[in-house]
């Protein structure tokens, strides 16, 4: 741990960030490629299992908002208390975040399960894409308190600059899932609930090793004896949480709407639209790994009181950023088709999704400046501007867009919605960084 401190409050700021960010990239990306590879293997089977898999996508959203409100709020804290050399309240917070979010996991899944139906229904499912919705949906919330409780200590330890371990933990319960999707989808024809069995085995499997790895190597992990919930931790975990919940929470109900919008104009619209999600939300994991390999940098700089190491690591993380993005869109332009081909070879499917990503690309570039300013001043405790900069991207103005577009342009609205909303965010962005930068 005194390592750790010497290296994120003295050590080169490119050398920190790569040392913080390749692991939790890393981990990002095995993240999003569980559900890859859910939307690869089901999209052999039809268009409706490939819209089902996009529908479940906004509830397991839900969950995985909690899983952050939890670990970012918990690992946020015990970063700062960590650089400020205040080892015991860290200890005390690492417990009381991990029982907290599998208390709440473990209720969530089992009020789910119990309104299974009507949940599906007001996912988006239509009749058709219902039955699929409804068999992938009840295995994956039998897993939902092991995922919700991976991730937490999956955050928790990286905030404490152990990054390496984290990811692991989150590979191999990856490669897994990864592994058994064609084994038990083709091979045992289970279909679409062998996907789900999938998932949830890997994820059980990340659980289980991400708790051993949170005792070992002078990590800080759970310990029961330890985990008192007292309202002084959770109120911080609440402050240094709640813009990840903002964020996530507001994505799940903005894809909920996405899906009620597109699934106007037939399944082939929910599947595409579906696809495209999931390319974004893949290549913005890059972005969020690299911002999250600078949030210890950030939080034990910023609990040292070295300001201006927080702002060079933001500069720095924003151009690293900028530049990948620009690739991706270069690339994203030469082979549009083709990539929504890879996931459904279908005519419709793949005119729809062309035309959506093509919008989405065009602002790529500005991701990285959002997404690091949000992450930035959730770190530092600033969590009015947190979460106003939180719900800005996939709630203040993608909600109220999702529902006047489709009414103006008809499927080109649904289409172009998300690039619109992150032009208003970045505009909303500029100003609430230089005053927090003028603060410090």
């Amino acid at each position: 741990m005194k390592s750790n401190y010497e290296l994120l409050t003295h050590g080169s700021i490119p050398r920190v960030v790569g040392t913080m960010a390749v692991p939790t990239i890393i981990s990002m990306l095995t993240s999003s490629l569980y559900s890859l590879a859910d939307t690869f293997f089901v999209g052999q089977i039809d268009t409706q299992a490939t819209a089902a898999v996009g529908i479940c996508f906004a509830v397991l959203s839900v969950f995985q908002a909690f899983a952050f409100f939890f670990g970012h709020g918990s690992g946020n804290y015990m970063s700062r208390m960590l650089g400020a050399r205040r080892r015991d309240e860290a200890v005390r917070m690492a417990s009381t975040g991990f029982f907290s979010a599998l208390v709440f996991g473990v209720v969530m899944a089992a009020v789910c399960l119990l309104l299974l139906t009507p949940l599906s229904r007001w996912l988006g499912s239509t009749p058709t894409i219902l039955p699929y919705t409804e068999r992938y949906l009840a295995i994956i919330l039998l897993g939902t308190p092991l995922n919700i409780g991976a991730m937490v200590l999956n955050n928790q330890m990286r905030f404490q600059g152990n990054a390496r371990w984290a990811m692991y933990g989150i590979v191999t319960g990856t490669v897994l899932n990864v592994l058994l999707d064609p084994l038990l989808i083709f091979v045992c024809h289970l279909g679409i609930s062998g996907a789900a069995l999938a998932t949830v085995l890997g994820q059980a499997c990340s659980f289980v090793l991400l708790l051993w790895l949170s005792h070992r190597e002078g990590n800080i992990g759970p310990r029961i004896q330890r985990g008192g919930s007292t309202v002084h931790m959770l109120w911080e975990i609440a402050r240094g949480g709640s813009p990840s919940l903002m964020r996530q929470g507001l994505g799940s109900i903005a894809t909920l709407l996405l899906n009620l919008m597109a699934a106007g104009y037939g399944d082939a619209a929910v599947a595409a639209m579906s696809i495209v999600g999931r390319i974004t939300f893949v290549v913005y994991s890059i972005i969020i790994g690299l911002g999250q390999g600078y949030q210890p940098l950030c939080g034990f700089s910023y609990g040292a009181r070295l300001f201006i190491r927080v702002k060079q690591g933001f500069w720095f993380c924003v151009k690293v950023g900028t530049a990948f993005l620009i690739v991706c869109t270069v690339l994203g332009f030469l082979f549009t088709e083709q990539i929504i081909a890879l996931f459904r070879d279908d005519p419709d499917v793949i005119r729809i999704g062309s035309e959506a990503l093509r919008y989405q690309l065009y602002t790529y570039p500005i991701g990285a400046f959002i997404l690091l300013s949000n992450m930035m001043m959730q770190t530092i405790n600033h969590p009015l501007k947190a979460n106003l900069m939180a719900s800005a991207r996939r709630g203040l103005f993608f909600i109220p867009l999702i529902l006047v577009l489709p009414q103006w342009f008809g499927l080109q609205g649904v289409e172009m919605c998300q690039a619109v909303s992150d032009v208003c965010t970045f505009v909303l962005a500029v100003p609430l960084v230089w005053s927090v930068f003028r603060k410090m």
